[in-house]
This record gives structure tokens, sequence and C-alpha cells, in this order.
């Protein structure tokens, strides 16, 4: 085995028998998302590299530690690319904080059964446990599935069950060609014609709603996307297609939340709801993936925003602000925190991964 490895092995097996709590963190671009961060650090970039990529199986195995700026330049390098388009939040995050993090881009809600969330691309995973066991879950070919739903539960487990080693991702080839429409729809308007365009076969991408513009991304061939474009802007009032190196920057920074928009004190809550879900009426709003996640500025009590996600039969999650207080996660119901325990209990039993990252106790 590595010498890199015994390290880790060692470090976890002794803080468990001290009960001494560890902070996994790579390069910390993340550590605003979730509860403050507490315990020694364990920085895991000391594992990086792609292991594999096999551009004809569509599926890359890489180190936890390597830098997702990397991982994604060799994915581009053969014309391909990760299906959920990961944020950053800046240059030094790795591809095992990209998977424990569980966040996607403006593609997540792509038309198509190949897309879907960072959840969806695990094929396989490697873990580091609370007993300083090495396990290994799922596979490395896309009709694999064996322990398919285990290495799935660590995308979004924000490091709470053990150090993630390695992860095989699906893969997806660059579509051909994109574009980018504009509407100027008011909130009711534009979730309306999102919810009608996305029960259609139509080659949409990405979509974005605020400040009374519904910007839409196509992709794809180019007779696909050409054909939707023209399609779209007859039933969309009018439609602007706008220029290729301003949707760049726009769908970009909308990833990255370097917009205008996201900057401010004021908390920043996610909210996901249906998307057929009625207009939120909690404040100063963000609408992506076809209106399924909707991204609110407001000052509102927690309670407050948390009830009406409720009722529209969704949840919500304070991203960004300081009075962490009421929680940053949805409070779990009985069944669902019986889960969260027997999972921690079975992969952590001394409590020393990233404690009360996602909720105390945990």
């Amino acid at each position: 085995m590595d010498a890199v490895l015994d390290e880790l092995i060692s470090r976890v097996q002794a803080a468990a028998d001290a009960r001494r709590p560890l902070r996994i963190r790579a390069g910390g671009t993340k550590d605003f998302y979730g509860n403050a961060p507490r315990g020694d650090l364990l920085d895991p970039r000391v594992w990086s590299g792609i292991e594999s990529h096999e551009p004809s199986e569509l599926v890359i195995t890489v180190r936890a530690g390597t830098p997702l700026r990397e991982v994604e330049d060799a994915l581009a390098a053969t014309n391909q690319m990760l299906a959920f388009e990961p944020p950053h939040f800046g240059e030094a995050a790795t591809i095992g904080g990209c998977v424990a993090a569980g966040l996607s881009g403006p593609r997540r809600n792509s038309a198509g059964y190949t897309h879907g969330g960072v959840r969806d691309s695990v094929l396989g995973a490697r873990l580091l446990d609370g007993r300083g066991r090495l396990l290994r879950f799922g596979g490395t070919v896309i009709k694999n599935v064996a322990g398919y739903d285990v290495s799935r539960v660590l995308a979004g487990s924000l490091g709470m069950l053990g150090v993630i080693i390695d992860v095989s991702l699906k893969v997806l080839p660059r579509p051909a060609t994109e574009a980018t429409l504009r509407f100027d729809l008011d909130e009711a308007q534009a979730l309306h014609q999102l919810n009608q365009w996305g029960g259609r076969p139509l080659p949409i991408s990405a979509s974005c709603w605020r400040d009374g513009q519904l910007w839409l991304r196509l992709s794809g061939s180019q007779a696909a996307v050409s054909q939707a474009a023209q399609s779209l802007c007859q039933e969309g009032r009018g439609g602007d297609c706008l220029d290729a190196t301003e949707v760049i920057s726009f769908w970009r920074d909308l990833r990255e939340q370097n917009a205008g928009w996201f900057a401010g004190a004021t908390a920043l809550w996610r909210v996901s709801v249906p998307t057929t879900a009625e207009p939120l009426d909690l404040g100063d709003q963000c609408i992506e993936w076809g209106g399924a996640l909707r991204w609110v500025r407001t000052s509102m009590p927690a309670t407050t925003i948390r009830e009406r996600a409720r009722v529209l039969g969704g949840h919500a999650t304070l991203f960004r602000g300081e009075d962490r207080s009421q929680g940053v996660f949805t409070p779990l119901a009985a069944p669902l925190a019986a889960i969260h325990q027997r999972l921690k209990e079975e992969f952590d039993p001394a409590r020393i991964f990233n404690p009360g990252r996602m909720y105390e106790g945990l």
C-alpha cells in the first residue's frame, strides 16, 4: 500500500482511539457551506492524480485530492465533461470536495436521462472509514451497479462518513453546439413556460430567471439547437439569441455565484421545490433548474422560509449567512434522523469526522 495512504490510515486510527475530531478539508473553497467545521485538520490533497480515464467507456477514476480544474482539463482534451457542471468557488477546489459537497451547477436539470446531479454521476468510490478501513463501493463502468447506492451516499455527505480516497465518475461528450435565448417574462410567466417546455423533447441544458428576464441555454447538435431556438422564440413572446462570448461569462458567473445578484450581506437561501410550485413570495430571487432551485435573498426568519418551502413540497438550506443558530439544513424527520444515525454509527462509530458539519450529534 502507498505510504501516503498508510499515513492517512494511521492518523484516522489515532484520532479514533483518542476520540479526537478530524476536520477533513482540502482547498477550503466550500468552508462557508454547512455548519462551521471543527477538529484537527486532515488534508486529503496529499492523495492526488487521475488514476484512469477511459474516453470510450465514459468513465474517469480520480484520487480525491486532485484539483477539480485538472479533472475538467483532462476531460476537455478528449471533448468530454462532467455532466453536473460543478461549481468551484475557488481555484483550490478538489474532486473529493466536489463530491462531498454534492453541489451541481446550471446543467443539473438538463433534458435527457444522462444528466443529473453529482450522485447520479458517481459509479463507485473508495472510502477510509472511522475504523481505519479502506472500503470500496460500486464499480468503474456504467453497467456495473454493485454497491451503487452506497457510493452515492457519499455525494453531499460533507465528509461526515469518512475520507473519500478516490471516486469513479460517469462523464459525457461535450455538446456539438450551444445557444442561449433571453425572454422578458415575469416570474409567473417564466415558471409557466419552463414547465411547458420541460415536458417536451427540447435540448434545454440550463435556465435562469431573475429581474424579469428568463435565460435559456440549448445544447446539442446544430440542427436540434437551431430548430428548438426558432420554435421557442415563437412561443416565448419573442426572445433574443445572445452573443456567444457574453453567455459564456453569464453561465460561468451563475455557476460560481460571481454575478452581482449573489453579492451582499443578506442571507442567501437555497430552496428546493417541485418545478410546478407557485412563486415563493419570500424575497428577491434567482431561479434555476426549470423552477426546481430557487435562490432567495431575505432577512425573514428561518422558520418562515422553511415552512413556506414545506408547504410547497420542498425544503430550504441556509447557503450563505452569518446566523446559523436555527441550523443550516432543514431539521430531519424522525425516520430520516434514525437513518443518519445508523449510517454514522456504521462508518464512524467514534464520531471523529467533521462533527456537527451537517447536524449536531452526527
